[in-house]
């Protein structure tokens, strides 16, 4: 992409909706988490459904490899075809320039650089929409970076976004605030890597007292990557080998017997309210809700779920008391599991949850009378309204 083609700078403001132009989203997708084809498809979604009559949009897509790269504003190129997702760098095309945001807060300028070029200004942006899956951008990093720029962004905070995305510690905060949570055990990497036999037969005691099926997940990892489920204890080196494929510490979970219900929770001026909830249904196909079920073979929930008037209040309380306990910002997804025995037990949180075109967040809002769009606007102007640092 050459620098005749970019874009002008436009004027500098102060104020997130300076007189004379329209507040600037910057849409940052794409990232070094194995989850990047998913988020350039969330991105694509995002940026179709933003009113540009309200907002102008600058995309950026982060690389595999970590280079944040200026791409076109084309969501129509951004979808999964032929069971395959898309990429930042095929987006970037040639490019081999490069965006920078500016850690001055006193500047939201966002600078592009070609190899023996000039750097070019491209302007003030106003508010980031990260649309980043997993670790790199998930996790709390892109937040600390944009909270060191002073620049707006949708959705949770450098604390929230970091327990949120890690399975371990969200749980420890999820039972000091007494929600209730599924029987567990952590590996953390130098135990592995110290004495694997000890930790092997750890997990071989916890099946011994909860029974198997087992889950073996990377302990900070989304959209189902790298999870397995171990019938015995012949799967289970595999299955621990594939989870550090994607982490180096990983989760074991016992198998919760019962129905995958889930809520999502979105900020309002008066606070956290929770949607109707979905059920997502058995999956035929699939061994369990995995990746493939999830986004390729586009599984479809319920929603909203068939659950009583009583079960659908308290799964909405657990969720926005979920929402509260690690201080989420914007939106959440929770997830829970209804036991045979009628309690719920909440599995985990998504502070960016899927925003693919069938992703159970936005259309569990579409039924509780937030379509997409508005959907997308609210958390736009959540994010202008709230400050960066402490809050």
């Amino acid at each position: 992409m050459s620098s005749e083609n970019l874009p002008q700078s436009p004027e500098r403001a102060e104020s997130p909706e300076p007189h004379g132009r329209k507040p600037r989203v910057a849409v940052v997708f794409g990232g070094r988490s194995s989850e990047h084809g998913i988020s350039v498809v969330t991105a694509g979604a995002v940026m179709k459904a933003i009113d540009r009559t309200k907002y102008d949009v600058l995309p950026i897509g982060i690389t595999t490899d970590g280079r944040w790269a200026l791409t076109a504003d084309e969501p129509e190129r951004m979808a999964i075809t032929d069971r395959k997702v898309p990429d930042v760098d095929r987006l970037a095309g040639a490019s081999e320039g490069s965006v920078v945001l500016s850690v001055d807060p006193s500047s939201r300028e966002v600078v592009y650089t070609e190899p023996g070029a000039v750097p070019k200004a491209l302007g003030e942006v106003d508010v980031v929409f990260p649309v980043l899956h997993g670790p790199y951008g998930e996790d709390g990093t892109l937040q600390g970076l944009l909270e060191l720029s002073g620049v707006p962004y949708v959705g949770a905070g450098v604390l929230a976004s970091a327990v949120g995305q890690d399975k371990e510690y969200m749980k420890r905060v999820f039972i000091s605030f007494g929600l209730p949570v599924g029987p567990y055990e952590v590996v953390r990497p130098r135990e592995w890597e110290n004495d694997p036999d000890a930790a092997r037969k750890r997990i071989v005691d916890f099946a011994g007292e909860h029974g198997w099926p087992l889950f073996i997940k990377p302990a900070r990892g989304g959209s189902s990557m790298g999870i397995t489920k171990v019938d015995d204890l012949s799967g289970l080196d595999a299955a621990i080998e594939e989870a550090r494929r994607h982490d180096p510490k990983f989760l074991v979970e016992s198998l919760l017997r019962g129905r995958e219900i889930e809520c999502g929770v979105l900020e309002f001026e008066d606070g956290p309210r929770a949607s109707v909830p979905a059920e997502i249904p058995p999956v035929t196909a699939h061994d369990f809700y995995d990746f493939e079920a999830k986004y390729i073979d586009s599984a479809t929930g319920l929603v909203p779920a068939p659950l009583t008037e009583e079960q659908t209040a308290e799964v909405q309380r657990l969720a926005v008391a979920a929402f509260d306990a690690v201080s989420c910002e914007g939106l959440v997804r929770a997830d829970f599991f209804l036991t045979e025995d009628g309690t719920f037990v909440i599995n985990e949180i998504n502070t960016l949850p899927g925003f693919t075109p069938i992703s159970m967040y936005p259309r569990m809002w579409q039924e509780s009378g937030v379509d997409y769009p508005e959907l997308v606007d609210r958390l736009i102007q959540a994010a202008l309204t709230r400050s960066t640092g402490l809050r």
